[in-house]
């Protein structure tokens, strides 16, 4: 019986894909089976540059890397169907995420815009897939994003205590889960790694600072720290998301950095990442009293204790905790997704996304063992 799914994720870090082969009880899971698989440095480069310089990108590099990165996932699914010793046979759907690509959910006619050509993990595998979650919310009027807190709910809701699930990818992301049954919220706070990153890329040639020991060895400048937190999008109120079109590189140099020693600014842009998130948590959510961190951010440890010295009334632990390692939350999140595509249930939290209701995410495309040889049977 297929009673598998798996998820597929690639977030705005643009670092891979993450994939994960999972059950789903009623009120539990199990992990079957992970794989990490990094990007082609290539497709990674021309993925960076066609986010960051948009107007570069023409129609025809855009089709292109969007078959490339659905060549990619479905790789990544092959290879964790076969290093899980699973049969696709036994996998209801494949949760597809996508590469965000452009994500303008307040544009005059707004949208949201993930590659990651579906038609082709499903040709590849044989196994219905599950994609393009996020623009049914955004067409409702919601923000499309974060979609993971419906997810956090049927997993991490306590009944008494109030907490809090920090993601921390490119972009931070929280969900509010109230003891008991009240009602869930959540929204990005700002820049997770996406700063972090792209500075010791810049500075260093690094893809990101270790266990934060770069932004750890500088200093924080403090007026350019309260320059950072004076952005107006950061004491916006929710519902709200954003993405790398806002904070960038090029948002960082609008705020006077030239003077400043680059190992100073990664340590300042280390605290004012952990300011953000802590201001967001400590203004939406001041009941919290438990902190599960995912995401990559989950291993800078620079990071997390700055964030520690800023929330100390709350207990601050990774997801580990609460049975899901912190590298694997947001792809098993879409596998439970596309499952409860398959149920035709609802995906969405209108208290999240401001969306008018409730709906249904993502798109179906079929499965086609025909068209691989793969046995089903």
């Amino acid at each position: 019986m297929n009673n598998l799914y798996l998820g597929l994720m690639s977030g705005t870090s643009m670092d891979g894909i993450d994939a994960v082969l999972v059950q789903f009880d009623t009120n539990s899971l199990t992990l079957v089976g992970t794989h990490r698989q990094h990007y082609p440095t290539k497709l990674q480069t021309q993925l960076r540059t066609a986010i960051l310089t948009p107007e570069a990108c023409g129609l025809d590099e855009l089709g292109e890397l969007d078959t490339w990165v659905g060549e990619c996932f479905r790789d990544t699914a092959l290879a964790l169907i076969e290093s899980s010793n699973s049969r696709t046979a036994d996998i209801r759907a494949i949760g597809s995420h996508g590469q965000t690509v452009r994500h303008r959910p307040d544009a005059t006619h707004c949208f949201t815009s993930q590659i990651g050509n579906p038609a082709v993990i499903a040709g590849g595998t044989g196994i219905d897939t599950i994609a393009d979650f996020r623009r049914a919310d955004v067409a409702l009027g919601g923000q499309g994003a974060p979609l993971v807190p419906l997810f956090h709910d049927w997993l991490f809701r306590a009944t008494d205590e109030h907490r809090v699930v920090l993601n921390i990818g490119g972009i931070a992301n929280v969900t509010v889960l109230p003891a008991g049954s009240g009602l869930v919220t959540g929204f990005d706070t700002g820049p997770g790694n996406t700063l972090l990153d792209g500075w010791i890329r810049d500075q260093k040639f690094q893809d990101f600072d270790v266990d934060g020991q770069w932004a750890h060895s500088g200093n924080i400048d403090s007026e350019l720290l309260q320059r950072l937190l004076a952005d107006a999008w950061l004491v916006a109120e929710p519902p709200k998301s954003t993405g790398v079109e806002y904070f960038n590189l090029a948002w960082l140099r609008r705020h006077d950095i030239d003077t400043i020693s680059s190992v100073d600014v990664q340590a300042t842009l280390s605290e004012f990442t952990a300011a953000s998130i802590a201001r967001a948590i400590e203004t939406w959510a001041p009941s919290t009293s438990q902190i599960f961190v995912c995401g990559g951010g989950a291993h800078n440890r620079d990071l997390l204790r700055r964030l520690s010295q800023r929330l100390t009334s709350r207990t601050l632990d990774t997801t580990t905790a609460v049975g899901l390692k912190p590298d694997w939350v947001e792809a098993v999140a879409f596998a439970w997704l596309a499952k409860r595509h398959v149920e035709g249930r609802p995906g969405n939290l209108p208290s999240v996304t401001g969306a008018s209701r409730e709906t249904v995410l993502g798109a179906h495309y079929p499965g086609d063992s025909s068209g691989d040889g793969r046995d089903r049977n």
